[in-house]
């Protein structure tokens, strides 16, 4: 078996997928808290993935990824059993601390369901009382429940249409948790900037320590290229060296959604470049396999040769 080579695939929406990779080394090296940054091919973009889950005995790093940007939707398309990664760096960042807590509320919204699971583990293992609270659109959205039952002590599971468990958001749930247990030590809380902002304002008045993963825009990794820049209290800090992890009540995630925002014009554009290539691909194959003859070749950039 080569290195980056994925050797499990599973579909959890149409949007959303899971990757698990081989490479020994890094699954001995990886830690709760941290991630990678994958290519697909040599040409690709570097992104930036949380590590959802590692296993030693395996050698696998798993992945758990949204097809949203041309890079995930490329990956989507690509990445199967038997394919390979070009590149994967890691990994990187600063572990989790689980410190000296002892109940800890581990909050995963969407997405963030993944990354959020090697904390709830690694606590549970440590001998904490883990509640849980998963938040979810809908019941079809749904994914690893029973990977989460078998390590959390307590287990909320949060629908926005009430299709499953708690009807509302993951800040419903943490209101429960909170009214049941006046001795939470801390809450962990991975997902959307907008939900672990709502994470850190449930908690900031009854004053709980509240950890979040921030996962900004990267390119190198090493705070050389200053792209995840992010503004901590009153310090700027960088999400590739100083994190993921940041204390969610200083974090200004006003300022972190609106440098999001700056990037979603040229995402959109090479979104759409890559489905017109994707698009005279299709009618190229589908031109030859009707035994018709082209009146010109199609280059993927889409301009006809002279």
């Amino acid at each position: 078996m080569s290195a980056l080579e994925i050797v499990t695939r599973q579909d959890f929406s149409d949007v959303t997928y899971l990757l698990e990779v081989h490479h020994p080394l890094m699954a001995r090296a990886a830690k709760p808290g941290q991630f990678v940054i994958v290519m697909e091919h040599k040409h690709g973009e570097r992104i930036p993935l949380t590590i959802a889950d590692f296993d030693q005995d395996r050698g696998t790093i798993t992945l758990v990824i949204q097809a949203v940007g041309k890079t995930t939707k490329e990956m989507q398309q690509n990445c199967v059993v038997g394919t390979c990664l070009y590149a994967m760096v890691g990994p990187m960042g600063i572990p989790s601390h689980l410190g000296k807590a002892r109940k800890v509320v581990c909050v995963g919204g969407g997405l963030g369901v993944a990354p959020v699971y090697p904390q709830a583990r690694a606590y549970k293992q440590s001998g904490v009382y883990v509640i849980g609270v998963l938040g979810f659109r809908n019941r079809d959205l749904m994914f690893w429940e029973d990977k989460f039952r078998a390590v959390c002590d307590e287990l909320i599971v949060c629908t926005d249409d009430g299709s499953a468990g708690l009807k509302g958001l993951v800040t419903a749930g943490i209101a429960q948790a909170i009214a049941k247990h006046t001795d939470i030590d801390e809450v962990v809380a991975i997902g959307p900037p907008i939900m672990m902002k709502g994470c850190a304002e449930a908690t900031r008045a009854h004053k709980i320590r509240t950890m979040v993963s921030l996962n900004p825009v990267m390119v190198d990794g090493t705070g050389m290229c200053g792209g995840c820049r992010v503004k901590i209290g009153d310090h700027i800090k960088f999400a590739c060296v100083d994190g993921p992890d940041f204390d969610g009540h200083e974090v200004d995630f006003d300022d972190l959604m609106a440098r999001l925002g700056r990037y979603r014009p040229a995402e959109k554009a090479a979104l759409e470049r890559w489905q017109e290539s994707c698009r005279l691909h299709s009618q190229a194959d589908a031109a030859l396999g009707a035994g018709t003859q082209l009146a010109e070749p199609v280059r993927p950039d889409g301009v006809g040769d002279a």
